[in-house]
Parts: C-alpha cells; structure tokens; sequence
C-alpha cells in the first residue's frame, strides 16, 4: 500500500492547466501487482519525478497516465473526467509523451519528425501550415539542433535523435509533460538543457512527470517525487521531504549517502 506524505501543492495555474490524477489505480504485470491503489494528483506547474529499479513499473506507470495502457483497478482522470471518456485528438492536445525510445519508421528530415508534434492541433484533412513549419523549427533551434531541419534522421547520433524526440515534443505543447527517461542518450550538457526546459515548462503552470535513474537530478530539477518499490508499495511527497539518504537507500538497495552544499544536494551510491 503506497501513501502519500505531503498535500498536494495548488496554485493559481491550477485554474488554467490540464489536471492529471489517479484514483486507486493498480498496476501489474504477469500477474505480479507492481503498483496498488495509487491515488494523487500531479499540480500544474509543477515537475513530478518516478524513481525506482529497473522494472518495478516506472514505465509501465507513465504509459497508465499517458492513457496507453489499461489500468488492473481504478482510473486516471483528466480533469476530474476519466482518460477514456476523452477523444483522442483533445487528448493529445492535452497531454504528450516522450517514451523511452524512438523508432525511425520511414524515412525523414529531422524538421519532418518534429512536426509530427503538430498533428494533434490539425485537422483530419489539414496539411501543415507555415505556422506549424515555424514552431517546428524553433522547436528543434531551442534544443540545439538549429539548422538540421533538412538533415536524414538516419544520419543523426542517438543524442541527436534524442533532442528531435524532444523537440516533437515541445512542438505539440501539451498541458501535461510525460518523459520516460528524458536524459536517454544525452551528454551531460545536454541532460542539463533538457531538464532546464522542463523546468522553464513548469515555471509556465505546465504539469510535468518523469521517469528518472538518477536522484541527484531528481532533487535538483523536480519538486515532488513518487518512488517505487515493485511490490506494490509506493511513496508520494515533496523532494525536500522524500528523497533521504534512508529512502533512496531503500529504493535501490544499496547504501547511499547525501552530499550538501549551499544551493544543493546529491547522492552518492554505495560506500
């Protein structure tokens, strides 16, 4: 059974942006239950982190808000409405995923990829416009990748795959960030850029979720954070509160200690 320590923070975004939150909603697969009745919800403006080994559901969690997969038990709801109840296309105007990894299915400029973002904000017969061409580009310039808009994605390192993946993202300008493992293949400088945006995305009363592996980035970048520990228990509280030598040293069953400095804080694993 999973509980959540702090209250959820409210603000006067709250109003304006897509609230994302779950009721009882368990999460199993191969018959083993990974998450029970996880019930909270994600306040705009806000950057929430999902921290946990690999396979105790930090996927499969995101995918569940995402909509993409069925829930065992209980709801996801948009705006107080269950996720399914939504149409697609308002759906994805109101939420947007970076999974894990992309897939190049067909052939195309990295300025092509990038406005796949856009086809949610298009109509059935629409083609893109010079507007949707713009926020593209701009989308690729604010990742680092200004001037690859006529560059083959097959020609692209992984890093730069990674950034394109982004950029779509930022090109469909959800009310709800969803990022599984935003950092995937990205130098430091680059890690660093993209969780600077997500935090610029909050700072505008976005809502915003990741899956991350590390808890010094978790505790630098995000304000709250829901740990998972692959039995079905979870915890659910601020950064501040939550992420304690003693906690993350539980999480990933090995010793942990924290650094402090002024301004900051990180861990350090085994020892």
């Amino acid at each position: 059974m999973g509980r959540s320590m702090s209250a959820v923070a409210t603000s006067s975004r709250d109003a304006v942006g897509r609230r994302l939150s779950c009721q009882d909603v368990e999460i199993e697969v191969g018959g083993r239950s990974l998450v029970r009745r996880l019930s909270l919800a994600f306040a705009t403006g806000r950057i929430t982190a999902i921290l946990g080994r690999n396979g105790v559901g930090k996927t499969l969690s995101l995918h569940t808000l995402a909509g993409l997969r069925a829930t065992r038990s209980g709801q996801v709801l948009l705006d107080d409405v269950p996720l399914e109840r939504w149409a697609r296309r308002a759906r994805a105007r109101s939420i947007g995923l970076l999974t894990q990894t992309s897939e190049d299915t067909f052939p195309s400029t990295a300025l092509e990829a990038v406005l796949v973002g856009r086809h949610p904000h298009l109509g059935f017969w629409d083609w893109e416009s010079g507007t949707d061409r713009a926020i593209a580009a701009a989308a690729l310039s604010t990742v680092g990748l200004e001037g690859f808009e006529d560059r083959d994605i097959a020609t692209l390192s992984g890093g730069e795959r990674r950034r394109v993946a982004l950029a779509a993202l930022l090109a469909q300008d959800p009310q709800i960030y969803l990022l599984d493992e935003p950092t995937n293949h990205l130098d430091p400088h680059h890690q660093i850029l993209a969780l600077e945006l997500m935090r610029d995305k909050a700072s505008r009363g976005r809502t915003v979720v990741m899956t991350l592996h590390d808890p010094s980035l978790a505790a630098r970048f995000c304000d709250d954070a829901l740990l998972l520990f692959g039995n079905g228990e979870w915890l659910y509280g601020s950064t501040s509160d939550i992420l304690t030598p003693a906690a993350v040293s539980r999480l990933y069953g090995v010793p942990v200690q924290e650094l402090r400095w002024a301004g900051g804080r990180a861990f350090v694993m085994g020892g």
